[in-house]
């Protein structure tokens, strides 16, 4: 009866020892498919604001949306590698204002919300997302 009972409780042990409960912003998100749908949301955001259309009018559409997916899932610490060019290459010369940083934020916002991302993890998100604010505007 000991030894079952010891037996018991170093399997509890080791159970605990393989899921540590932790979750990322990844999963918190809904995963690939929940950030894949925040992407689609954005662009046709974007596609229909004429102030920040004209920065996306001679862009390859298909490479934004896959580098986008990409960036968004290393940001949320998801099981991704970013293959895309620095933000600062990708903004050089496009001269992005404040005000309009601040709408593309405003649109990315309305996309989580379509999205039905919960509040609390759309502030995790965005606060992954600030330290690439400096490499997007007035470059």
């Amino acid at each position: 009866m000991k030894i079952i009972f010891s037996l018991l409780l170093l399997l509890s042990a080791l159970s605990g020892c393989t899921n540590t409960g932790k979750t990322t912003l990844y999963d918190e998100l809904g995963g690939k498919q929940a950030i894949a749908s925040v992407v689609d949301n954005f662009i046709h955001e974007i596609e229909f604001n004429e102030t920040l259309f004209r920065y996306f009018a001679e862009s390859d559409i298909a490479r934004f949306r896959e580098k986008l997916n990409e960036h968004l899932c290393v940001l949320a610490k998801g099981p991704c590698e970013y293959t895309g060019d620095t933000m600062e290459q990708v903004h050089a010369g496009m001269n992005i204002t404040e005000a309009d940083f601040n709408l593309g934020v405003d649109l990315f916002i309305q996309a989580m919300n379509k999205a039905k991302v919960p509040h609390p993890v759309q502030n995790k998100l965005l606060a992954k997302m600030v330290p690439t604010r400096k490499e997007i505007i007035y470059l």
